[in-house]
């Protein structure tokens, strides 16, 4: 390697095009573009384009605190750039091709997307030959085996060879999004590709804008370890939620506190369940792209364990009695606009079901946005909430934590209850008639007999 390509980026001679501007292809447009790369994005929705090409502002809330720098500048040199037409992608000044696209729905794998932008790319590069083959790399998370499975019958079946017409490897995303230390620089980078040269030239263009690029043996190693790293999350989790089902009369937060004092022991938390497109998805990848699925057995319990924590919380909720519930937090994280998995979607799909008046508030989703996802309606924070007898904190905004206790306590005047998955109002003197509860702690789920 002699790094041809990554000086051809570099001086603007090749550029790099990202399919899909969300959360991930937006962060890598900027991040290469901030380095001098030319780069331009494509998305089905108008919204993120247009908010894209006007003075890099996101249709994202908050990834501007993230990303730490500012992208207007690079949209107005012309280094950023997006379009609806995802045919402008498609030219002999591209030479890499970045797939950060959802794989993911209702919960579950899902590869439709992906399969449809392979095909748009493999159809167009066998008609339309370029003097170097595009080296297409899959940022989006997929499972171990879908290259073998989907991609390269797909690549037979469009007769186009891979290695030869195209470049393909993957190179998963690791990021955190609200931890502006944990980023695409920061990070370190597993890349892979179908061959050895596809998985150096990969490694050559992540090595741009990333301080570490790891190069796995190829793309199937590439592509299993970010959802083992992410799978044992999941599994360490649901042991903290199973611990607080099996004690209900101790408190499984101060118990795994302790624990965590231990040097090679984490510290995990009790919740109503994981969210996001991650930790909760990651075991499903894991065992799709398993040759003896049937031997992950932990994988297979702490998933039932982790999908039905929202419905023990709903439960909960009922048999103590309460009617009217107010929901905090649509989110599946603090200040980060997510949505997928929250267990906010469960928790209020089953109290609706179980006859409960439920409504839900979050700074970062409009009232049609969260009518849409949960069929509730919303109310304003903090006073609207003196028409619930209970309420329930899910996500940790900012906006929770950091309004004065004062005009929370004098907001609750009908509330008797409040179950805080986090722990984030722990602190709060809140009036005697009112009994808190943080997820894991004595009784949380039950009264103490």
């Amino acid at each position: 390697m002699n790094g041809e390509l990554r000086k051809k980026l570099k001086s603007g001679e090749k550029k790099i095009a990202v399919w899909g501007v969300g959360y991930i292809g937006y962060s890598s447009m900027a991040y290469f573009a901030k380095e001098g790369v030319n780069c331009i994005g494509y998305d089905v929705h108008k919204e993120r384009v247009d908010n894209v090409n006007t003075e890099g502002s996101c249709v994202i809330k908050n990834i501007e605190f993230w990303l730490a720098f500012d992208v207007a500048p690079l949209v107005k040199s012309k280094r950023i750039f997006a379009t609806h037409n995802w045919k402008d992608l498609i030219s002999d000044d591209v030479a890499v091709h970045l797939i950060g696209i959802p794989t993911e729905k209702n919960g579950a794998p899902f590869n439709d997307h992906l399969k449809d932008v392979l095909t748009k790319l493999f159809t167009e590069y066998k008609q339309h030959k370029t003097s170097e083959p595009p080296l297409i790399v899959i940022e989006s998370t997929i499972t171990p085996n879908l290259i073998e499975d989907m991609v390269f019958p797909l690549a037979k079946e469009l007769d186009v060879s891979i290695g030869k017409d195209v470049l393909l490897g993957v190179a998963p995303r690791r990021d955190w999004f609200v931890s502006p230390d944990k980023t695409l620089k920061t990070l370190p980078r597993v890349v892979g590709g179908t061959d050895k040269y596809t998985t150096q030239l990969i490694g050559e263009v992540c090595g741009i804008i990333s301080n570490t690029v790891l190069e796995a043996t190829d793309h199937r190693h590439a592509c299993i370890v970010k959802s083992v790293e992410n799978a044992f999350r999941q599994l360490d989790i649901t042991f903290a939620n199973q611990l607080s089902l099996a004690y209900p009369h101790l408190n499984t937060v101060e118990i795994l506190k302790l624990a965590g004092t231990k040097w090679n022991v984490g510290t995990y938390h009790p919740s109503f369940g994981t969210g996001g497109y991650c930790i909760p998805l990651a075991p499903q990848y894991v065992l799709q792209g398993a040759k003896h699925p049937e031997k992950l057995t932990l994988l297979k319990e702490s998933l039932t364990t982790d999908f039905s924590q929202p419905q023990r919380v709903a439960k909960s909720l009922i048999d103590r009695g309460f009617k009217k519930i107010g929901i905090l937090g649509l989110a599946y994280v603090g200040d980060l606009k997510v949505s997928v998995l929250c267990p906010t979607l469960a928790l209020s799909r089953e109290l609706l079901a179980l006859g409960a008046e439920v409504k839900v508030q979050d700074p970062l989703f409009s009232a049609a946005e969260i009518k849409a996802e949960t069929n509730c309606d919303t109310f304003e924070f903090p006073t609207g909430m003196n028409e619930f007898d209970a309420i329930v904190i899910v996500s940790t905004h900012m906006q929770y934590k950091s309004t004065p206790h004062i005009e929370i306590i004098e907001n609750l005047e009908n509330c008797t209850f409040v179950l805080d998955n986090m722990g984030i109002w722990r602190d709060l003197e809140l009036p005697e008639k009112i009994e808190y509860h943080e997820a894991g702690d004595a009784g949380w789920l039950e009264s103490e007999e």
